[in-house]
């Protein structure tokens, strides 16, 4: 499994460095949102982050896809919003709370 990163210039840049190699850099909402359906029919995938302003811009439907998705596992980082919870999303996916 990989890691996907889709985002601004200035968020996928730090991604890019530290060597991930499926970093999706866009440049409007649009962009984002057809990069994003491309990302989830990846099977390579398994963990995609993502900035939560961006998230936040995408149509409703596909942001509850996003939340709900198991496969790959949505990661939010950053924004203005109250972004997702790592503790939830691993549980999501795993299926045991890991901290416990």
């Amino acid at each position: 499994m990989e890691l996907a990163v889709i985002g601004k210039s200035e968020f996928v840049t730090g991604f890019r460095l530290a060597g991930i190699r499926k970093v999706y850099e866009t440049a409007d909402t649009a962009t984002t949102e057809s990069t994003v359906r491309s990302v989830l029919e990846d099977k390579s995938v398994g963990i995609l982050v993502m900035h939560n302003d961006d998230i936040s811009n995408l149509p409703e439907i596909l942001r509850k896809n996003l939340n709900e998705s198991v496969q790959p596992t949505v990661v939010a980082l950053g924004g203005s919003g109250a972004g997702s919870n790592l503790r939830d999303k691993i549980k999501q996916a795993v299926g045991v709370d890991l901290w416990k």
